[in-house]
């Protein structure tokens, strides 16, 4: 396979200011993760008077010491909501997908140090994206539960949409996909049967309480007077109620027995046995991607800049590179497995389309996943490319995406705007994985485009109506109008609203793409033993 031969210059000016672009918005993110983490630090002393750990320490003590971990949406709901500062990001839920006792497995954690763990409406779609993952992927669930249930500010946002969790907890356990929960803490109403419909419930002695109407709730509602204990106890629940397998002593034992499930689950065992591939690693440094693109978007470059810094030996084999080279398509290797890959250098033409939509049916005809990296403005517009059949070619591209049945993961590593999000499988094209580097932008078209368009639009309706238009109210539409659009594209806003499954820093795309591909792979060879109903307790 042919070895692209980079073109960058890593020691010229241009090279240094894309790079200090890409660190400066690479420190931003990472700024608001740690904040949501300061914030959840500052409740230690409060846990540890109650002999409890925080909820990032639970996750750590879940997980295989030194093993890698994939956060997923960690900013899910930034500055939406009730969080005014980003220390609230994250959906009250701490979520990854980790190896617990030498299982991959998806893991969701309350974040009961702030709020409560309480859930807002960001927090209620993030939780039905981690399910929808499990699902694809086959992966067990393990769950620590501690949380306030509903935020009551949103309840009407919530309560409808919210049994779809406990639908999709039910339908999880009747494909075969098990669920184990820890509950630290409170788990009340609706909250109650999230433990309920796991598989494995492991209730912490002396904290957790499992109930659908507290004591002030009962009392108001029927008169009767009852403890938490009686209401709800762990010990009530093992040996009175059968809602409860097991009972732990504190935190960290709970975490023990979930571990202990998950090691006597056999999970990995029941995979066939897979070759390990031999792979040479890229020939240039992941550090270099830090400076690939440019700073200033309206400037050009080669996406191969970045294939050659994720390939297997920075080995890409083109297709059609001839007939479109706006679009680029082409096999490497990842970690010695062959990958399809879909690039922008530019806007995608009627020729591009076209040629993109047979590339996804040879991979889709000869199982090779798909990776598509998005930096594009677009289909391309204007009567040259409407003539040249531009919506049907472009139509022949998604219902290619769509339709694909390979796995398919995207990375945000520039724009993607307009129906090129579409084409380039963003998230409404259901890629297994999306991610965004934090530079990325997603939109309808560009801020400046769209104020332009409005501008014109306005003042030919005012000259049709016989009105001579007001230059400055024309201005401050154009103006407001970008800056509307501009301010609603950015990384952050489109990882708060869950465009994606969280920003990564450039330099982890390799490691990142090739985890969540091997996930992939693993789903395909992995048997399930479905049953009508689920696991239910009698």
């Amino acid at each position: 396979m042919p070895v692209i031969e980079s073109q960058l210059d890593v020691l010229n000016d241009e090279f240094n200011q894309n790079r200090e672009a890409m660190l400066k918005a690479v420190e931003e993110f990472r700024a608001i993760e740690n904040k949501v983490v300061e914030k959840s630090e500052s409740q230690r002393a409060r846990f540890e008077k109650r002999g409890k750990l925080l909820p990032h320490e639970r996750v750590a003590r879940l997980l295989d010491p030194g093993s890698p971990f994939l956060p997923l949406q960690p900013l899910a709901g930034y500055m939406m909501h009730d969080d005014r500062d980003g220390t609230e990001a994250g959906g009250g839920n701490i979520a990854g997908i980790g190896y617990v006792a030498g299982t991959r497995a998806l893991i969701a954690a309350s974040n009961s140090a702030i709020k409560g763990g309480t859930i807002t409406p960001a927090g209620l779609r993030k939780s039905l994206r981690l399910q929808e993952i499990a699902r694809e992927n086959k992966l067990p669930i393990v769950s620590l539960s501690e949380s306030g249930g509903a935020n009551l500010n949103y309840a009407a946002e919530i309560f409808v949409e919210g049994a779809r969790t406990f639908a999709n907890q039910a339908r999880l356990s009747a494909m075969g996909i098990p669920q184990i929960t820890v509950v630290h803490g409170n788990a009340t109403a609706g909250g109650a049967y999230q433990p309920g419909l796991s598989d494995y419930c492991v209730m912490v002695r002396g904290q957790a309480k499992m109930f659908l109407a507290g004591p002030p709730l009962l009392k108001a509602a029927t008169g009767e007077i009852a403890t938490d204990e009686e209401l709800g106890g762990a010990e009530m629940h093992a040996t009175v109620a059968g809602t409860a397998e097991y009972v732990a002593e504190n935190d960290a034992d709970g975490i023990r027995i979930a571990r202990e499930i998950v090691a006597s689950l056999g999970w990995a065992d029941q995979l066939p046995a897979r070759e390990k591939k031999s792979f040479q690693p890229p020939r240039y440094a992941a550090e270099e991607l830090l400076g690939v693109v440019p700073a200033d978007p309206r400037k050009p470059y080669d996406v191969r800049e970045i294939i050659a810094r994720i390939a297997d030996d920075s080995a890409f084999l083109d297709f059609k590179n001839d007939w479109d080279s706006g679009t680029v398509c082409g096999w490497m290797h990842l970690e010695g497995y062959p990958v399809g890959v879909i690039g922008n250098n530019g806007p995608i033409t009627h020729q591009g389309a076209a040629k993109a939509a047979q590339f996804i049916q040879l991979c889709d005809q000869s199982n090779r996943p798909l990776l598509f990296l998005h930096n594009t403005t677009g289909f391309l517009v204007g009567t040259e490319p409407e003539q040249g059949g531009i919506i049907k070619h472009g139509s022949k591209m998604i219902q290619a995406v769509a339709n694909a049945r390979v796995p398919k993961v995207s990375i945000l590593i520039g724009g993607s705007y307009g129906a090129g999000n579409y084409a380039m499988c963003g998230r409404g094209l259901d890629p297994r994985f999306v991610f965004a580097w934090p530079n990325s932008r997603v939109a309808v078209m560009g801020g400046q485009q769209a104020g332009m368009v409005l501008r014109i639009v306005a003042e030919q309706k005012q000259r049709s109506m016989g009105i001579e238009p007001d230059e400055k109210v024309l201005d401050m539409l154009q103006q407001s109008t970008a800056q509307k659009l501009d301010s609603q594209s950015t990384a952050l806003y489109g990882t708060a609203q869950m465009w994606d499954d969280g920003i990564i820093d450039p330099r982890d795309t390799r490691q990142i793409v090739a985890f969540v591909m091997d996930i992939c792979r693993e789903a395909a060879a992995r048997p399930l033993n479905p049953n009508t109903f689920g696991v239910a307790r009698l």
